[in-house]
């Protein structure tokens, strides 16, 4: 969180991040926050349960912390609740320790119990030898949840999958089927165990994703370089960053050259190297030089805390399907209670038949109503969607914007910026009386040399030599014209149509809007010209091939550029529509029109985050483009790609729609499977273990299926 204790000016609230230990059940998740909402001196309450943290915002009262902590406790009492600023512990642990210790207490109660279970199995034994065996093998396996069952009881919170497997194995016990009541909670611990292992991996595997937030700063001190929190550095501090360590603030460098990874931030594979006076990013990794960086922003507004802020609050925008399975949840619960007590009662009432054997069915019934396999898949693989989207280089600010992200139909493009480097660079050559084009170059470069205008820069950028400063004399700009040299003793003169007609030298105009053309004259002659345009950015073309064979219909580009500029783009990239000329309104005018007649599917608008924030906010989904550390981006953009690469959006809708599919998939399957076992348990053909695989079984094996949404391809 950007800072954990920062007031908000528009509903003087201050934002609080808890660490929850012991976290295992979405369904928990939901209830704790339910009651923090309920707490006195707290506005909002979201839990993430993939990342188990519950973000508060609170009013300024005292003791507000201390009240969260106690209803969560109150709440799961196996559920610790720990304070955190910046990421880090204010105070108390999550008793780690004593997670392990009670984890090792059950794994040996399940073997205990597996084996006198398997002893009363294998051996004919007395009735009462045999009956206290399956009792102790119970108490063994199962005492933990009959004992959750029983708190959850007292304190009003009945439906819950603890109860539900304690009444079905209590009923199979009153049946007198003792071996399928031990069997049915020793597969069920057993798949929980495996269901947990496969989360605390997916959460793992999530949290590694997002480890970019470095522990500690080098700062440089009067006596030498001390190690201290990065929240303790300040602005023009300078630090030290050595060879394999994360750079921890933004700045700049101060001395030093290096290669930086900064595959964290934007997803590209490729170091960078940078050297003094370059800018550097917090979260990007030194991978071989000795960096002495100068402060610039302070740790809460650096881009790391940025990323992982944003990265943290996705998970209280839900996806449409996130809320419809929190909402199902709370319904289809009770609904399959009430349908197994009528299975137990009515046709034995009706026809007559044995009370035991309609039980037994009823029994199936309940193993099978509860919707871990929902509550638990959706939100991780939702998570991991997003998880994976961000080490592609893309920040998607919510499951409802990835959900969003999978579905475009139309993608409108900002030009300068976003399909165009916004750079100048000389495009096209043209020579006369004989020069060529090296020599053309060579003294337009010198000639321009003494300039600081983009245009001179570019010159200088393609003639790529040395330039030899010896070479020039008699510089002298004529404003608006251009400019006039003496370069190796020849006169040169370089610059537009004015200059020249005022200088009488013989040319043929160029009409070439699209460009700035350079006219380039030498003793009196024209020697050649020079067009100077804004360059298409190399993956501009792969990026609109990708969206159409993704299946996005129509691609548009705005910009406030003239009509040649704007047509020159649209026809290189082969768009389906361009309009020109326009003012920050008109966009937004022009967007509306598109969105209107949008046909299936999402608009997306792609610009630059800063000067297209109204027509960002008012698209369906809007992408701020290469705005890495820029507010107005963050602010404005429902996703921001890190990088100058607007291929990037093809990758993420790819990824969305990946998430999408296997979100469906979970659904899908553990729906089916449910409903499959629940005809089979009515009619008489399911057993209690069938019912025990469509409950934690299906639950470990959606779970697992969440995971690929994490892995994600370039």
């Amino acid at each position: 969180m950007e800072n954990l204790n920062k007031e908000l000016t528009n509903n003087d609230t201050i934002k609080k991040e808890f660490a929850l230990g012991g976290l295992d059940c979405a369904v928990c998740a939901e209830k704790i926050a339910a009651a923090v909402r309920e707490t006195d001196g707290v506005a909002r309450a979201e839990v993430d349960f993939a990342a188990q943290k519950l973000y508060a915002e609170v009013y300024g009262s005292a003791g507000v912390s201390e009240r969260i902590i106690k209803a969560v406790k109150k709440t799961e009492s196996k559920v610790k609740a720990v304070e955190l600023r910046n990421g880090k512990k204010v105070e108390g642990v999550l008793e780690d320790a004593r997670e392990k210790r009670i984890n090792v207490f059950r794994s040996v109660a399940l073997i205990i119990g597996a084996a006198l279970f398997f002893i009363a199995l294998a051996f004919k034994l007395p009735k009462k030898a045999e009956l206290a065996l399956y009792i102790s093998s119970y108490v063994l396996i199962g005492g933990e949840v009959v004992f959750t069952a029983l708190k959850n009881i007292l304190k009003g919170r009945v439906f819950d999958e603890n109860f539900l497997m304690s009444l079905a194995t209590a009923g199979a016990f009153a049946i007198a089927e003792y071996p399928e009541g031990v069997a049915v909670m020793l597969f069920y611990q057993i798949g929980e165990a495996f269901s947990r292992l496969a989360v605390r991996r997916s959460r793992r595997s999530i949290a590694e994703l997002m480890d970019i937030r470095p522990d500690y700063a080098n700062l440089r001190t009067e006596s030498g370089v001390a190690r201290v929190s990065p929240e303790d550095v300040k602005i023009d501090d300078l630090i030290i960053v050595r060879a394999g360590e994360k750079v921890p603030l933004d700045g700049v460098v101060e001395e030093g050259h290096a290669a930086m990874d900064l595959s964290a931030l934007t997803g590209e594979s490729l170091p960078k190297d940078v050297e003094a006076g370059n800018a550097v990013l917090s979260g990007s990794l030194n991978l071989n030089g000795f960096l002495t960086v100068r402060v610039k922003k302070p740790f809460g507004e650096s881009t790391v805390s940025k990323i992982l802020e944003l990265v943290q609050n996705a998970s209280s925008k839900k996806s449409t399907v996130e809320s419809f399975i929190t909402k199902f949840a709370k319904i289809y619960t009770p609904l399959v209670v009430l349908a197994a007590a009528a299975l137990a009662l009515i046709p034995p009432l009706a026809t007559g038949a044995a009370f035991s054997e309609w039980i037994r069915r009823a029994l199936v019934f309940l193993v099978v109503s509860c919707p871990c396999a929902l509550v638990i898949s959706v939100p991780l693989g939702i998570f991991g969607g997003i998880g994976g989207a961000s080490r592609l280089g893309v920040l998607v600010k919510g499951g409802n914007f990835l959900e969003a992200l999978s579905n475009i139909g139309a993608v409108v493009f900002d030009k300068t910026g976003t399909l165009t480097k916004g750079v100048f660079k000389v495009t096209e050559i043209k020579t006369e009386n004989g020069f060529s084009e090296s020599d053309l170059l060579y003294l337009a470069a010198h000639a321009e040399s003494g300039s600081n205008h983009p245009i001179a820069a570019s010159v200088t950028a393609a003639f790529g030599g040395e330039i030899n400063a010896g070479a020039v004399s008699d510089y002298k700009e004529i404003a608006g014209k251009g400019i006039t040299a003496t370069v190796d003793g020849r006169r040169v003169a370089a610059g537009n149509a004015d200059l020249m007609a005022e200088l009488g030298i013989a040319f043929e105009l160029h009409s070439d809007a699209a460009a700035t053309i350079i006219y380039l004259a030498v003793d009196g002659a024209l020697a050649g010209t020079l067009a100077i345009s804004d360059e298409i950015k190399d993956d501009a073309l792969a990026a609109v091939d990708g969206l159409r064979a993704s299946g996005v219909q129509k691609i548009v580009m705005l910009t406030g550029d003239g009509e040649a500029a704007a047509n020159k783009v649209s026809q290189a990239l082969a768009l389906d529509g361009v309009h020109f000329g326009l003012l920050p309104q008109e966009k937004v005018e022009k967007l509306e029109e598109i969105m209107r007649d949008k046909g299936r599917g999402n608009v997306a608008f792609v610009g630059d985050g800063i000067n297209d924030a109204a027509v960002l906010a008012r698209a369906d989904i809007g992408v701020a483009m290469g705005a890495i550390g820029s507010d107005a981006a963050i602010e404005a953009a429902d996703v921001v790609i890190m990088s100058d690469e607007p291929s990037k959006l093809v990758a993420a809708a790819a990824t969305a729609k990946k998430t999408r599919l296997i979100v469906a998939e979970n659904i899908a399957f553990a729906l089916g499977v449910k409903a499959a076992v629940l005809i089979l348990g009515a009619l008489g053909y399911a057993a209690m273990w069938h019912a025990v695989f469509a409950d934690v079984g299906v639950t470990l094996l959606a779970v697992l299926n969440s995971m690929r949404a994490m892995q994600t391809k370039q």
